[in-house]
């Protein structure tokens, strides 16, 4: 029998700003055409389970308008479900991971399933679900979690497993300062990848408990975890090295991405439109599902015999017109246009954009709906950058909100709607202090909903 399966939605990912502060984090757009979220739910609905909840909280709105359109599965005991907090078990917002499902401990209760999945909803990934399933259940486990390798400076950001010869895990820290390493490999760790397998007795006591503690911080990998080593539970570590996709050869190798940084975010994208991308879109045994849209196909466009243009190692979306432009290991998303001479070089450039002629591009993250000027240069002049644009990585990549426009000369025009939210937001606020007079705010008329196209 198929388990239960939660999806952990609810956080803010602050990490990822300003592409975060409007919405979700497993709402953020990804490889042009799909949403962070489409990853872990094609996992679960390719691998046969169809009664999953997806647990929202922060910036909820457009994630659930998502679900709604494209998740929505019909017919009797299948479902794909939204389920915002609701304050069943206490006047307070989710306040961690492990409440988040102990605050709808109901749906466990009402499923009867003898054991339950918990998946984060914020990584991009391929995973056979029900192998790791299996193994939990030959095992006998209270709780399995999966994990893999990465290096000591990564593991930092994740939960640090210590595990026997046999997989049985003997210790586990939540993104410790000096993780340990893994025996006879001293640059590598073992991390959780915040995908777990509950014996679902085991769950629930382990939540009860873990809401009667005062000095809790209700979380998984901070507490529950621990908790249950201390009382002896059987706790085994899956090897996601192991996982094999259906129509994916022997040799395929796995491919994990926590997109938490905007710098992350936007290699990820990078890995897709390589020549030969690890994370492999065109399995047609394992489809990652999204919206339909109605666009028509992408095209390009010579225009003049002296301008044909160019496209290299790089993925263009439904909609988009290339019209005698040059684009280079990029991805473009749906409905955006390239007009004559511009050059995209190494960019991430979200759906609804608009690149006007002769404008170059060179490690640009540009969220959806901007419109950049005719001539404009970003990426060449890092003085210029720091100067013209608040958002921009330590490595130099310059990150455009949603909606924002970028004119040949003067500050940066940003959508009136966004201004007072990246003011407000504690990932923003900061930034866009220092900027005060470096930029300006779009009219009324300038919304950051309003698509090129539209």
């Amino acid at each position: 029998m198929k388990a239960l399966a939660f999806v952990m939605a609810g956080g803010k990912g602050s990490r990822l700003a300003p592409l975060t502060c409007h919405r979700a984090k497993p709402a953020v757009p990804f490889g042009g055409r799909y949403r962070i979220i489409d990853f872990v739910l094609s996992n679960f609905v390719n691998s046969g389970y169809r009664n999953i909840f997806v647990l929202t909280q922060y910036m909820a709105s457009s994630l659930i308008q998502h679900m709604n359109k494209c998740w929505n599965l019909s017919g009797f005991g299948q479902h794909i479900e939204a389920v915002p907090a609701q304050m069943r078990l206490g006047e307070h917002w989710y306040r961690g991971t492990a409440d988040a499902v102990y605050q709808n401990l109901n749906l466990i209760r009402d499923a009867r399933a003898a054991h339950t999945a918990v998946f984060g909803g914020d990584h991009i990934y391929r995973f056979e679900v029900s192998q790791m399933q299996r193994y939990h259940e030959e095992l006998d486990a209270d709780l399995t979690i999966a994990t893999m390798p990465v290096s000591i400076a990564e593991a930092t950001r994740f939960g640090v497993l210590e595990v026997d010869e046999k997989g049985r895990v003997l210790s586990f820290q939540e993104k410790p300062r000096n993780p340990r390493p893994i025996p006879g490999q001293p640059g590598m760790a073992l991390v959780s990848m915040g995908n777990y397998f509950f014996r679902t007795s085991t769950l629930e006591q382990a939540l009860i408990d873990d809401a009667r503690d005062p000095d809790s911080e209700h979380d998984f990998g901070k507490n529950v975890i621990p908790q249950l080593l201390t009382q002896g539970a059987t706790i085994y570590a899956y090897d996601f090295s192991t996982n094999h996709i259906p129509g994916d050869s022997v040799d395929a190798l796995p491919y994990w991405k926590d997109v938490g940084t905007v710098d992350s975010f936007y290699e990820a994208n990078m890995d897709l439109r390589s020549a030969l991308p690890h994370f492999n879109l065109y399995n047609r045994h394992w489809p990652i599902r999204s919206s339909q849209r109605n666009y028509p196909p992408a095209k390009f466009v010579q225009d003049g015999k002296n301008n044909p243009g160019e496209v290299v190692d790089s993925l263009i979306c439904e909609g988009t017109i290339v019209c005698s432009g040059s684009v280079r290991d990029s991805m473009l998303g749906y409905d955006c246009i390239v007009q004559r001479n511009a050059e995209v070089d190494r960019s991430v450039i979200l759906s609804g954009s608009y690149i006007g002629q002769g404008a170059r591009l060179k490690n640009v993250l540009m969220d959806k709906n901007c419109h950049i000027d005719p001539t404009v240069e970003i990426g060449y002049d890092l003085e210029r950058d720091a100067e013209r644009f608040p958002f921009r990585t330590p490595n130099g990549l310059v990150v455009l909100p949603k909606g924002s426009r970028v004119h040949n000369d003067g500050p940066i025009e940003i959508a009136y709607d966004l201004v007072e939210v990246l003011r407000q937001d504690p990932s923003t606020r900061d930034i866009m202090r220092l900027h005060e007079g470096k930029f300006i705010e779009s009219s009324r008329n300038r919304h950051s909903f309003t698509a090129v196209g539209d």
